[in-house]
């Protein structure tokens, strides 16, 4: 209400709004790409802040930038509550909460030593060049991506259950097998050992001696190439049936809008016939 009785109030937040929201004005877009310019230096000033020689001799020039564009970024997020009208709604988005993040850890990190390393979250924010440059068809790609893994989590839920209950099977049976005395010295450590033999990693930390360990190892690294193609299969295929799905999808010629059912014979936004 206050907006629209002050009209001077409402034209200078409705410009904030375009030029901070909206990336298909060249305000707009001039903006977007200097915030983009600044997280990658922040994220970059971060990384070298973590390599000791760097550090040692530019730690204090590291902690100006470091505050420079933690009060840059706190300024923008300030004014992005100001001029959107539903400021909880933009708050307690994905959008909002990561903005939010990548400014908290260089406060925090006056009472909590290394929480400035944290930033580096700022890195997410650079997803938003697919807006920016209007790569839109890579934003559809992502969000089939996305449809796919949510429609593929049972499965995969069902699958992680199996493998968890083989973890503990083998790795008991390789703590009862080889003992303390071949480093097996719990059924954890037998299971950290199963776990990094299923994934094919190979430490090498903890290796069996005895015959029926080393049977047993060359059995679960077997089983572990086998394993590893199940979660690739099950995506995959969701994956190709969400490409089906959206191939199939029809569009509207009154609105264009292509969110419609496979069976539907008008459209749910305009009425028009579809074809």
């Amino acid at each position: 209400m206050e907006r629209d009785q002050n009209p001077l109030t409402q034209d200078w937040r409705e410009q904030l709004f375009v030029i901070i929201f909206q990336s298909n004005t060249p305000k707009g877009k001039a903006f977007d790409v200097a915030i983009l310019w600044l997280i990658v230096l922040s994220v970059l000033a971060v990384i070298f802040e973590s390599v000791p020689d760097i550090e040692e001799k530019y730690a204090y020039g590291l902690s100006i930038l470091e505050w420079g564009f933690t009060i840059i970024f706190t300024i923008e997020y300030i004014l992005r509550i100001i001029c959107v009208r539903n400021k909880w709604r933009y708050i307690s988005s994905s959008l909002g909460i990561i903005d939010l993040l990548t400014i908290l850890p260089t406060y925090l990190s006056l009472f909590v030593f290394g929480m400035q390393y944290f930033l580096v979250i700022r890195v997410l924010r650079l997803l938003r060049v697919f807006r920016i440059l209007r790569l839109g068809r890579y934003v559809g790609e992502s969000q089939l991506l996305i449809r796919a893994l949510q429609a593929s989590r049972y499965k995969i839920t069902v699958f992680l259950s199996t493998v968890l209950t083989l973890v503990v099977l083998i790795g008991t049976l390789m703590y009862v097998i080889e003992g303390e005395e071949s480093g097996f010295t719990s059924i954890p450590v037998g299971m950290y050992w199963a776990i990094v033999t299923l994934t094919t990693v190979g430490f090498g930390d903890i290796t069996p001696v005895t015959f029926a360990g080393r049977t047993l190892a060359a059995l679960v690294m077997i089983l572990g190439y086998g394993i590893i193609a199940v979660p690739t299969g099950i995506v995959t295929v969701e994956l190709a049936h969400q490409s089906r799905k959206k191939q199939r999808e029809i569009v509207c010629a009154g609105c264009g809008a292509n969110e419609h059912d496979d069976d539907a014979g008008f459209c749910k936004f305009c009425g028009e016939k579809l074809t």
